[in-house]
């Protein structure tokens, strides 16, 4: 398969540019492995929270991560706690990075930052390119596997890794729920209706906790990297930043809030997360009870989770719009993300209404 299709940093987006040498002077010191010096610095274009560069000194070659330039929500951009989050995990669940070092010095880049290795490998993120042949039976492939590797990271043995004190379990759904509708109020900056409503139902249907795992909180597809040579197959998970210990249903419901079938509505499918509706994927009933197959564990109110995963989505929208109106973020992509925000909780309501995923 060609090198083009394997995920590639672009250039730095600007008012996002780090001092490279500063920033080669620090990693001299303090991570003299990365090699060669001049250090080049790139920025990968997916996300929209933590930002994340590639660092190029000869032929080594790194991953720097850092929180957004403007970021209201200090606890959601913790680098130290992803940081220690992928060395306990690494060992325990090695499709998730290898960190090499963490600094909490701020006057290097102007925020706490944490370096890993790269993985190489091939992102999909709104369509799939027509070079990796993942259509039909293939395509099916990836989303079924998908789907077992979620069952897998919640199958990890968090105790044993180092990780219980992650989070805290036990009221975890409630909080979530009231957490995410605070955070919501915080942030808002227009009168939408249908997201107090989508609010509402979520506190006053509130499900008790169903166990403890190992969440990743942010799973979807272009969070995976797939093998260059067989992009059916996963080699590696992305993006720790909202790991923690909780209910894994709430992290299949957001998971199946980023699935869109053929059948949502136009706009619904119009900001799509990911090839999800392509000829020969699996629909969110295929998903669900694969899940169930795969992790032993019965769902037995899969639309609540799902409601959630589409408010959650709804909220950090929000929260990205209320930085850019701030003037917190120059990020022209965020200008006009607003409406984002309605079609996930309109399309929460609309399931709702028809009462099935």
């Amino acid at each position: 398969m060609s090198t083009d299709l394997i995920d590639t940093p672009r250039d730095v987006r600007p008012g996002e540019e780090l001092d490279a040498t500063v920033l080669a002077r620090y990693l001299a010191t303090h991570l003299p492995e990365l090699g060669v010096l001049p250090l080049e610095i790139r920025q990968f274009p997916g996300g929209h929270s933590n930002l994340t560069y590639a660092l190029r000194a000869g032929d080594n070659e790194y991953v720097l991560r850092r929180p957004p330039f403007g970021s209201k929500v200090k606890s959601a951009h913790d680098m130290g706690r992803e940081y220690r989050v992928l060395s306990r995990l690494h060992a325990a669940f090695p499709l998730a990075p290898e960190p090499l070092h963490y600094c909490e010095d701020e006057s290097v880049i102007g925020a706490r930052f944490y370096v890993m290795r790269r993985l190489r490998g091939v992102i999909v993120r709104r369509s799939i390119p027509p070079e990796l042949g993942l259509t039909g039976d293939r395509l099916r492939a990836l989303h079924l596997g998908l789907v077992d590797n979620l069952a897998r990271i919640h199958g990890v043995d968090y105790a044993a890794a180092g990780l219980a004190d992650l989070g805290k379990p036990e009221g975890y759904v409630e909080r979530q729920v009231s957490g995410w509708i605070k955070r919501y109020h915080d942030s808002k900056t227009d009168d939408l209706p249908v997201v107090d409503q989508v609010a509402r139902w979520l506190a006053e249907n509130l499900p008790g906790d169903s166990g403890a795992a190992l969440l990743h909180n942010d799973y979807k597809l272009d969070n995976l990297v797939l093998s260059p040579d067989d992009p059916t197959k996963i080699v590696g998970v992305l993006d720790w930043e909202m790991a923690t210990i909780g209910d894994p249903l709430l992290d299949l419901g957001a998971a199946l809030a980023y699935w869109i079938e053929p059948d949502d509505d136009a706009t619904v499918r119009m900001m799509r997360w990911g090839p999800t509706d392509e000829p020969g994927g699996i629909r969110r009933a295929e998903f669900l009870a694969r899940y169930q197959e795969a992790s032993g564990r019965a769902v037995p109110n899969p639309l609540y989770y799902f409601v959630f995963g589409c408010f959650k989505n709804a909220v950090i929208i929000q929260q990205i719009y209320y930085r850019y109106k701030q003037g917190l973020t120059k990020d022209e992509r965020f200008a006009n993300i607003l409406p984002g925000v309605f079609i996930c909780c309109q399309h929460a309501a609309s399931r709702l209404d028809a009462g099935t995923l």
